[in-house]
């Protein structure tokens, strides 16, 4: 990201990772507080859609939706929403219910002690889940069922970020979190939009964005050893904390590192980004006016 002399900058921790917006402009009395309004409603989602405190609301509705229906505001309704949409575009390549797969491989807040490889895995899928826009509920259509929102959350958290700035005048401003997770506004003044690079790698391409997000999603996390804790990387058996629903494994060594894809929603993108990953190509499903880059 460029270097803005004459900008508001602010940040918080949210979501596993460091959310930043950037306000360029001489009237930072004016901006400030807007951009404090955005990082309080990425704090407030941090709260309502992480699974690793037992008071969000994403662990209430894994605890109680297999025995009733649980209602959500319009906004995580709409989240969930384009979850499904997700899924369903991506042929089950991007997929919510891999909670406990993740918990089963050892990426989750009970993983200590799990397996390298279990057997038997857990039963996931999104044909569990079942939304009613009428009463605006969701509940889960088997017991068992547990969700992780992982990147859309970000996304969502971005894209809500991004609505606030707009609604209170914003012209010019980036939303991201922890670089994977971007929304452009604008562009900074005598730019043509904002120049975002598309990993740390020196030769990593450069991407100019102007009302627009980018999403990117990545292939490798820490080893895990038996006892659940991080190691450092062992290219002879590191593995993905990214789980292909079909196969119920982590990724594996082949395919591509790294997919970014540019489109108008950063938790749309946040769910393709993860899809194209898994699948390792670009769907004839993917809407064409959605840039993908596979690296």
């Amino acid at each position: 990201m460029d270097s803005h002399a004459s900008a508001v900058r602010l940040a918080t921790a949210a979501m596993g990772t460091r959310f930043e917006i950037v306000l360029p402009g001489p009237d930072a009395e004016r901006l400030r507080p807007i951009g404090e309004a955005a990082l309080e409603e990425i704090e407030a989602l941090h709260r309502r859609l992480t699974r690793f405190a037992a008071s969000s609301l994403l662990s209430h509705i894994n605890r109680v939706a297999a025995e009733r229906p649980v209602r959500l505001d319009a906004a995580t309704f709409a989240l969930f929403e384009d979850a499904l949409a997700g899924h369903r575009a991506s042929g089950g390549a991007f997929d919510i219910t891999v909670a406990p797969l993740m918990e089963a491989w050892g990426y989750g807040p009970s993983a200590v002690g799990a397996p390298l490889a279990p057997r038997p895995l857990p039963r996931t899928g999104m044909d569990a889940i079942e939304l009613d826009p009428a009463t605006r509920t969701i509940r889960f259509l088997r017991p068992g069922v547990s969700l992780d929102l992982g990147g859309i959350a970000k996304g969502h958290a971005v894209d809500r970020a991004a609505e606030i700035l707009r609604e209170h005048g914003v012209e010019s401003a980036l939303v991201h979190g922890g670089t994977s997770s971007v929304a452009a506004i604008g562009a900074p003044e005598g730019e043509p939009g904002w120049r975002v690079a598309l990993g740390p790698e020196p030769d990593a391409p450069v991407v100019t964005l102007r009302d627009t997000t980018l999403s990117v999603s990545g292939r490798w996390a820490p080893d895990r050893r038996q006892d659940g804790q991080a190691s450092e990387p062992d290219a002879s058996r590191r593995t993905s904390h990214i789980v292909d629903p079909h196969r119920g494994e982590p990724l594996a060594a082949d395919g591509p590192t790294k997919v970014a894809v540019i489109g108008p929603s950063a938790r749309l993108g946040d769910a393709w980004a993860t899809a194209l990953l898994v699948l390792g190509r670009r769907p004839a499903t993917l809407p064409e006016d959605w840039i993908a880059y596979f690296l």
